[in-house]
């Protein structure tokens, strides 16, 4: 129910009024900042959320005016105004609190961005349907296969229930539903969508993974608990955020974009 709603809620934006996505993708942000600097406070990281928020906004804003060049000049300022905040306050550990806030800022800000260029491209609507739900085929598929058939663990010490047999479910049903987006969405070549299933697959795998890992090794179960009994904002879109630039870069080679 939480994905679906989310869902709408994307879907909404994009089909209502487009310019309102950014909005969106402002308070996601937001939130997951928020979700990371609390939960890397466990560990006694110090990240400043008030930067880590300006820095969004203006990512977001710049990235929807001003494309790719935008998102570079705003996320490089942002890294710039963390550590800045960061060394002023001072303190022993500073420069280990700023790597973890330039962290924050690339997985959450960087990625984020991504899915405002996406939305500014021709067919932007879809093309950033594409991108949300492509992770959600992945799971999906790796979900009921890894049910019906999971037997080998992928990555036992990290996440004990991804097993092969499931990453082949999420593969075939991302390469399906990718076919799909390609041929009646986005105006490619159906087999764009088959190396747009396979990609986000394995981005979306990596992405979730790392997140897996990265709660381990902060000692925390999830990032934050805006979604009673599914966690936090970064707890859903983990595997979202990494898909987000692999789409763009293959709508730019299936659209002949790097050749312009």
């Amino acid at each position: 129910m939480t994905a679906v709603s989310l869902l709408a809620i994307v879907g909404l934006s994009l089909f209502v009024w487009i310019d309102s996505f950014v909005v969106l993708v402002i308070a996601f942000m937001a939130v997951g900042l928020w979700e990371a600097a609390g939960a890397f406070s466990t560990r006694n990281f110090y990240i400043p959320v008030l930067p880590l928020w300006i820095s969004a906004v203006g990512i977001a804003v710049s990235t929807w005016f001003f494309h790719d060049l935008g998102l570079l000049i705003s996320f490089l300022t942002g890294a710039f105004l963390i550590v800045a905040w960061r060394f002023r306050a001072g303190g022993k550990w500073a420069a280990r609190d700023c790597a973890a806030g330039v962290f924050a800022l690339s997985w959450i800000g960087l990625l984020g961005g991504f899915a405002v260029i996406l939305a500014g491209m021709d067919n932007g609507a879809w093309a950033v349907i594409t991108f949300v739900i492509l992770p959600v085929a992945n799971d999906t598929g790796g979900y009921f296969a890894g049910v019906l058939f999971g037997k080998h663990p992928m990555a036992p010490t990290i996440s004990p229930k991804k097993s092969w047999e499931g990453f082949a479910g999420s593969i075939l049903l991302a390469v399906v539903i990718g076919i799909l987006c390609a041929h009646f969405a986005l105006g490619i070549a159906w087999w764009w969508g088959i190396i747009l299933g396979v990609a986000c697959t394995v981005a979306a795998t990596a992405g979730d993974l790392s997140e897996s890992l990265l709660k381990r090794d902060l000692g925390v179960k999830d990032m934050g608990s805006i979604f009673p009994g599914h966690g936090g904002v970064l707890d859903r879109v983990d595997s979202i955020l990494v898909c987000a630039p692999v789409v763009y870069i293959l709508l730019l080679a299936a659209t002949g974009g790097f050749a312009a």
